[in-house]
């Protein structure tokens, strides 16, 4: 059975682990080692009252993590998708399609008109997830790190 839930605290190390196993296939040389303290930053995204982490759960196993608020300087109808995260072991299984599905409903419920997030430049496969979720890359800057995606939650 597939859930789709609120992430619990008891559930963190779970989620630093699906996040660490997620990240590490965009990255060809490995995982960088920046000093952040995945745990650490983990709780703090579960604590926040102003945002929500979901995880997609299936058969007691969490496989599908995404992390989203408003952050402080930007209009109050945009909310910004901060992680997302499939299982490798789980893609091309609808586990990132629901999850996604399950976020778009909680924008849009909150009153939300725009979404954004930041996606890994190497991280062709995320690009390509949400091109076909509606998601529009901003123009990017020769040597950045990160494309910037823009969807638009209005049917206007």
């Amino acid at each position: 059975m597939v859930v789709i839930r609120t992430v619990l605290p008891a559930d963190v190390e779970d989620v630093v682990a699906l996040h660490a196993r997620a990240r590490a296939t965009y990255y060809p040389d490995g995982l960088p080692q920046d000093g952040t303290d995945w745990l650490a930053a983990w709780r703090s995204a579960l604590a926040r009252p102003d945002g929500r982490v979901l995880c997609v759960e299936e058969a007691g196993r969490i496989v599908g993590l995404a992390s989203f608020r408003t952050p402080e300087g930007v209009p109050a109808d945009t909310v910004k998708l901060f992680q997302f995260h499939v299982d490798p072991d789980h893609w091309g299984r609808g586990v990132g399609t629901g999850l996604h599905t399950a976020c778009v409903e909680a924008w849009t419920s909150g009153g939300k008109r725009t979404a954004v997030l930041e996606v890994h430049v190497d991280n062709r496969r995320a690009q390509r997830f949400y091109r076909r979720h509606g998601w529009v890359p901003e123009p990017a800057e020769p040597g950045d790190h990160h494309l910037t995606m823009r969807l638009s939650l209005t049917t206007e």
